[in-house]
């Protein structure tokens, strides 16, 4: 963690809004402040932690509600030792007692108790998945076998997958997710495809969605638990992601014989297009693809307008949002794309990627790969519990 670094380089906050304590969103009975939504960015960006533009951090307090609310059923309280061993674990991440650790943020800006906030809703969410779902994560020699294949020298898997993204503004969310639902029940490829052919915004929707064999290691870590669950022609669940809904249809899986490769870091670049998917926003896009050949050519393009148009920056693969690791698996070095949007769909994004960085694939041992395994199988429970709970929940945006 570069906390350390990050709190000498970083001068305390100018004054906040007069109005700290106004609604920026109602979650069931619930409210997230303004106050909150400032301390938890200011929080995230001292942690130099991905996900700390407005947006992401709204979503993430709003998530925190739902865990709070849903933990809450079962009465479900962390005691002051846990805690105190939480904070403490989070401190000792910055080489940092907690008086010291606290003392830090609050000379930022950053109050202890959203501190304590953070830790205790992490800590007691991990617990409920824990207890709710640790009995039906089992996991088998064979998947300890291939993931071994993965991580040293043995086979790499590929998969065989069609793709449908719909864009999903606020306005037309309830809409949307009630058509992935029935695209969910596809019961082939060819009524899959006509379903990406009529509304999915990506670029394969000619071919009915389909994609090219891609290695599993490409595509977000998130992802591969799901993909790897399903049988040829099954299909997964609806996967929110940014103004948009993502299903997938695996209709081939193989080994390749070759080693999987691994990646340290992936480096992208967004360049943000006013007007969301309009015809004028998309022909923007596609002059800007012709003209431009790598990353370091969209500066070029951006020059005189403000910083916030274009972000570019390295990142390990589990820190990528997953619609943009989507995107980016699909693409070679200096490939770009346009399926997504941002702002609630007012924003397109000319994706690029730039290049992937390989690392060396280490000897690990089984216990760490059942452990792996395990929190993988986990976090995929916690996030399709994650998503059921705000699909069940009245959300307002202030």
């Amino acid at each position: 963690m570069a906390l350390g670094l990050a709190l000498c380089l970083l001068v305390p906050p100018a004054v906040m809004a007069q109005n700290l304590y106004a609604p920026v969103a109602r979650v069931n009975d619930r409210i997230v402040t303004e106050f909150e939504v400032q301390q938890r960015q200011r929080f995230m960006q001292l942690l130099n932690a991905p996900g700390a533009d407005r947006e992401n951090v709204i979503d993430e307090l709003i998530n925190d509600r739902l865990h709070d609310e849903f933990a809450a059923r079962f009465d479900l309280k962390l005691s002051d030792e846990a805690v105190q061993s939480g904070l403490s674990d989070f401190a000792a991440r910055a080489n940092l007692s907690v008086e010291e650790f606290t003392t830090a943020l609050e000379q930022s800006g950053v109050s202890q108790q959203t501190f304590r906030d953070f830790v205790v809703t992490q800590l007691t969410w991990r617990d409920l998945i824990r207890a709710r779902y640790g009995a039906q994560v089992n996991i088998s020699d064979a998947e300890i076998d291939r993931e071994l294949g993965r991580s040293g020298a043995g086979s790499g898997i590929r998969v065989l997958l069609s793709e449908i993204i719909i864009p999903a503004p606020p306005q037309q969310a309830a809409r949307v997710n009630a058509l992935a639902d029935r695209i969910a029940q596809s019961k082939s490829e060819a009524e899959f495809s006509r379903y990406a052919q009529q509304y999915s915004a990506t670029a394969s929707r000619g071919r009915g969605g389909r994609m090219p064999w891609t290695p599993l290691e490409k595509l977000p870590p998130s992802l591969a638990p799901i993909l790897l669950a399903l049988a040829p022609g099954e299909v997964t669940s609806p996967l929110p992601i940014p103004n948009a809904v993502a299903l997938f249809q695996l209709r081939g899986i193989e080994e390749t014989g070759a080693p999987a490769k691994s990646y340290s870091e992936i480096e992208y670049a967004a360049y943000y297009i006013p007007g969301g998917r309009s015809e004028a926003a998309l022909n923007e896009a596609a002059r800007v693809r012709s003209e431009v050949d790598t990353c370091n050519d969209l500066y070029a393009v951006a020059q005189g307008q403000p910083e916030s148009v274009l972000d570019r920056g390295a990142k390990k693969p589990a820190e990528i949002p997953q619609d943009i690791a989507i995107e980016l698996a699909k693409l070679d070095p200096g490939e770009s794309s346009t399926a997504l949007t941002r702002a609630g769909g007012q924003t397109l994004v000319f994706l690029m990627l730039c290049k992937r960085t390989a690392e060396a694939n280490a000897e690990v041992s089984r216990e760490a790969v059942v452990s792996s395994l395990r929190q993988r199988k986990l976090q995929g429970y916690a996030d399709q519990l994650t998503e059921q709970l705000r699909a069940d929940a009245r959300i307002i945006m202030k």
